[in-house]
């Protein structure tokens, strides 16, 4: 007995997308700003903003391919 997960792929794609954008975001006003206010940031917090830009671009790119073109064909 399999159960169907009753999910809305169009809100999944929709939030995942908006979640990448906000980290890309978040990323980039935190590398400007922090350069802005402090001058050098230290490796760890550099390091930590980059990831969170490249992160935002992968998760704004492939949520919307997952869940609004692969997810609904496999159901």
């Amino acid at each position: 007995m399999s159960q169907s997960w009753n999910a809305d792929y169009a809100v999944l794609a929709k939030r995942g997308f908006l979640l990448g954008v906000g980290l890309f975001l978040l990323g980039i006003a935190g590398e400007v700003g922090g350069h802005a206010v402090l001058g050098t940031l230290p490796a760890w917090s550099n390091t930590l903003l980059v990831d969170m830009e490249m992160l935002g671009i992968l998760i704004g790119l492939f949520s919307p391919l997952v869940f609004g073109v692969i997810l609904p064909l496999t159901e």
